[in-house]
């Protein structure tokens, strides 16, 4: 403001002396920071470009800022908001507000790792000033808006992390989870007004008798302020930003950023002063109080050059534009539940009360009631006349007490008891009353003539609440909502990204309103409609890269090979808006997203096989082609390679054995990274064998999974030219000591065919007889049942054995093992309870009447027989292979014929008592008998 003298406050300077010298006996510290604050607005009302204070979110401010507006046509805005920013708002007018302006960087170069991705919002509301000055300069032709604080690279520039003074919380914040539309994004506030010395804070709030700031702001300087005049307003925000300002704590990391954005944003105003040659008499500075009241030497237009801004960091930072809400606000910045609802509801009073025009962008979407209103032509400028002390009648002036609107107090109570009866309180017409009383009652204690909406609030809760809350709203939140509600701001269309954009024209054909919040349900039918195959592709994909519930399928699944011809899904993207306009920072197109992202999984620094492996999969699901499943292939062989533990084995072996399912089953020949992968593996599984069997750290399912690759892949690694010998010498010198590794091995040597099922048997049988080994056979019996991952044919076996041990070992042995076998099967072996399942139902009767009569299949055959058989066996092909082939002429018919053998049976009696084609191969017929001794 110009024409402003020195002798402006003297009336003020006076008062001050006078109260420092009664209340400090005499001149002193006191006197200093009174003087001070005087010292502080009249430097700033006297500068030639003027300054204007504001607090965010403020009511007030936004009617002072319209109203200055029109009366003084500045010709540039100078605004407190990101500098890098600026090309972003002129999408606002595609928005419904609340919406919030956001810099987003994925991939960071100058930053520490562990700061990724970086994120930097600020939120805009209807009721906000710096809105006001938005609107103005992109609606009002001639007029430019510069911004002019420090970038989204310099936010973290100059953040130190760790060291940053901790944001004081209201007493009664919402949770932590309704700040999820802004994310993990730091908060950059216009305007931020409160306290930085806690015990200031706190004397305010007690002498004020309020329960935290939100409500003491609107008690004490939204309500005075809201019907002031220009020189009124601007001297006591002037004035509120230099005490808060010289009472905050000295020398903290939070003071030496707030000066250097301080100086940054005058020194960017005086570089384009100079480069424009603008008069700074049609210039307005809209910044908030804070900074308004800086004592930095390059304030003014007449201020210091020392001041240089440092170069921006190699980081590519994208922009845009993303739904916030009042909710978020609060939650992010630390504001008492409902308060920005409650600030937007007296906006709207103020604006009908005062008549005041208020700017609005052309196009702006969400319009209603006193805030719609058309922005008019501009008006002839006002002015400028000299600013009269306005702070010595402001102070002294009583309060206003305004009278009690008992038709508007009556309405919320009636209101409020509606809304809790429909959330489950059990209220009625007389909590209607005691509402109605109580909030008269707090008012009063409070001296207050008219009840705030933080009066009625708190009687509310006092009155309904009571001890439980019914449903999932507290009476707190109902009154929020009541008040306003928690207004949701959403981007439009032509605001979007182009991966937005791209996602809602290809999810087009499924005729929903995508942008709509909450949950929509879609129905695909691709047999009846081919084109939604495309909408299927994009809603796996959005599975897949987008927070859980935004695409849920609800019928329908996508696996290697297969593919449902009808889906059901429940959709919520314009819930999930933020995190789908987030995509699009890091690339046009979901496959370009899904393909950077499996890319930065798979060559992180500790992936794993077993990471590398999900990529290739992911990659063969979602996207079509083969380059980038062949390329992480590659890439899975050289991690495999570098590996020197076992702890992803049995997801490395369930994932292989998927990929060779579907390749083999869908190509016409395998890959050539899976056969070098099958080649790799079965080599380096076998060197880790003899050490995995005895490390401590290595788990029994681990060192299954491992054999389970070496005798599942053996076919097609032999055929690789992988030689056999080298399995075979590493279970040989695998020596284990623990019993269940020990099992494992036996069950290895089993399938190698070092080991009979026969003498298998009798091992069990000799630890079930021997009583110092009795107490650790449940241990054998696990080793068994991970044996089957490796060795299914075993599957019988392993019932058996269980059998056994339910038959024979003691209560005081069996009863602590069986909690640990049914952990062991469901932790570590849900897809081997199948085998076992469906074994022990084709070996047990059916029915309970026949349980006393089943004689077990292993205790059917004589023990002279098996003594026969074992005899037989070392002996070579002697009389056993002869009887036995005589008594199955069939089975060796058949092998005659598999071998191309011609011969016929010569009997010496009625019955087939020989064979002369056994005579003549008695190779085959000892192969035979242990095939059939093993079976």
């Amino acid at each position: 403001m110009t024409g402003t003298t020195e002798g402006t406050f003297a009336a003020l300077r006076t008062q001050l002396r006078e109260a420092a010298a009664t209340f400090a006996d005499g001149p002193g510290a006191l006197e200093g920071i009174l003087l001070g604050l005087v010292d502080d607005v009249d430097r700033a009302v006297r500068e030639p470009l003027e300054i204007f204070p504001v607090c965010h979110h403020s009511p007030a401010s936004a009617i002072a800022m319209a109203r200055r507006l029109r009366e003084k046509q500045p010709k540039v805005v100078y605004l407190e908001l990101c500098e890098d920013m600026a090309p972003l708002l002129t999408e606002l007018r595609n928005c419904r507000l609340p919406v919030a302006v956001q810099a987003f960087a994925t991939e960071t170069d100058g930053f520490p790792a562990e700061w990724s991705p970086l994120s930097v919002v600020a939120p805009i509301t209807e009721a906000s000033a710096e809105y006001q000055a938005i609107a103005y300069a992109l609606d009002t032709p001639g007029v430019e808006l510069v911004l002019v604080d420090r970038s989204s690279d310099h936010v973290f520039q100059w953040d130190e992390r760790g060291t940053r003074d901790a944001e004081p919380a209201e007493t009664d914040a919402p949770p932590a989870e309704e700040a999820a539309l802004h994310g993990d994004a730091v908060g950059v506030e216009l305007g931020d007004l409160r306290p930085r010395f806690a015990e200031l804070e706190e004397h305010l709030l007690r002498h004020g008798r309020v329960r935290h700031w939100s409500e003491w702001w609107h008690q004490y300087v939204e309500m005075p302020l809201g019907d002031s005049d220009h020189d009124t307003y601007r001297q006591v925000m002037l004035l509120i930003g230099s005490l808060f300002r010289r009472l905050a704590p000295g020398d903290s990391h939070r003071v030496r950023v707030d000066e250097d954005r301080e100086r940054h944003m005058w020194t960017r105003m005086r570089e384009h002063l100079a480069a424009t040659g603008t008069d700074p008499a049609d210039c307005l500075y809209v910044c908030g109080a804070f900074h308004a009241a800086s004592r930095v030497e390059e304030f003014g237009v007449h201020g210091t050059d020392t001041f240089e801004i440092g170069p921006r960091t190699a980081t590519k930072w994208q922009h845009g534009l993303i739904p916030s809400s009042h909710a978020a606000i609060e939650a992010h910045f630390g504001l008492a539940t409902g308060s920005v609802s409650i600030a937007a509801t007296l906006w709207a009073k103020n604006v009908g009360r005062t008549r005041v025009r208020p700017y609005r962008l052309a196009g702006q979407s969400g319009a209603g009631g006193p805030r719609a209103r058309k922005t008019v032509a501009a008006t002839a400028p006002v002015p400028e006349l000299p600013a009269a002390d306005r702070l010595t009648g402001f102070l002294g002036r009583p309060p206003v007490l305004d009278r009690l609107d008992e038709a508007e107090l009556l309405g919320w109570s009636v209101e409020v008891v509606r809304a809790a009866r429909r959330n489950g309180y059990l209220a009625s017409t007389a909590d209607a009353i005691a509402v109605f009383e109580t909030s008269i009652l707090l008012a009063g204690m409070r001296d207050r003539a008219k009840p705030t909406p933080y009066d009625f609030q708190d009687a509310a809760v006092t009155c309904i609440e009571k001890d439980t809350v019914p449903g999932r709203r507290d009476v707190r939140h109902i009154v929020a909502i009541m008040m306003g509600g928690d207004r949701i701001g959403q981007v439009g269309y032509d605001a979007l990204p182009p991966l937005a954009r791209d996602v809602h024209d290809r999810l087009a054909p499924l005729n929903l309103r995508l942008q709509q919040r909450g949950v929509q349900r879609a129905l695909l039918d691709m047999t009846g409609r081919p084109e939604l195959e495309r909408c299927s592709d994009v809603l796996w994909m959005l599975r897949r890269l987008l927070p859980q519930g935004a695409a849920r399928p609800i019928m329908g699944e996508r696996k290697l090979g297969e593919r449902s011809i009808q889906e059901s899904w429940d959709l919520a993207l314009g819930t999930h808006q933020r995190a789908l306009i987030e995509l699009g920072y890091e690339g046009v197109s979901i496959e370009q997203v899904l393909e950077q992202r499996l890319r930065r999984t798979a060559y992180a620094p500790r992936a794993t096989t077993a990471t590398v492996l999900e990529a290739v999969e992911d990659a063969t699901l979602y996207l079509r082609g083969r380059r980038l499943p062949d390329e992480l292939g590659t890439h899975a062989l050289e991690v495999l390679s570098a590996e020197r533990g076992v702890d992803g084995a049995p997801e490395v072996l369930r994932r292989v054995r998927r990929l060779l399912a579907y390749y083999r089953t869908g190509e016409p020949v395998l890959p050539p990274w899976i056969e070098s992968f099958v080649k790799a593996g079965y080599a380096h599984y076998c060197t880790l064998l003899p050490t995995a069997f005895t490390d401590e750290d290595a788990t029994v399912r681990q060192v299954a999974a491992m054999l389970g690759f070496l005798f599942s892949m053996e076919g097609l690694a032999l055929s690789l030219s992988c030689d056999r010998t080298q399995l075979e010498l590493a279970v040989a010198q695998s020596h284990p000591r623990d019993p269940s590794r020990t099992a494992l091995l036996w069950a290895a040597r089993t399938q190698l065919g070092h080991l009979s099922r026969a003498d298998l048997r009798a091992r069990c049988d000799e630890l079930l007889g021997n009583p110092l080994v009795v107490p650790a056979y449940p241990r054998y019996l696990s080793g068994f049942v991970h044996a089957l991952e490796p060795v299914p044919g075993l599957t019988d076996f392993v019932v058996e054995a269980v059998s056994n041990a339910f038959g024979r070992l003691p209560d005081p042995v069996l009863l602590p093992w069986l909690p640990t076998l049914i952990t062991t099967l469901r932790s570590g072996g849900a897809e081997l309870a199948p085998l076992l399942i469906r074994e022990v139902g084709r070996i047990f009767p059916g029915r309970l009447a026949e349980l006393d009569a089943w004689v077990p299949p292993w205790q059917a055959q004589p023990q002279a027989d098996a003594e026969a058989g074992r005899t037989a066996r070392r002996a070579g092909a002697g009389g056993g292979a002869h009887a036995l082939l005589v008594t199955h002429p069939a089975t060796c018919d058949a092998l005659a014929n598999l071998l191309g053998c011609e011969g016929t049976w010569r009997t010496a009696a009625p019955g087939p008592s020989g064979a002369a084609l056994a005579a003549r191969h008695p190779d085959t017929a000892v192969a035979l008998e242990a095939l059939l001794a093993s079976g």
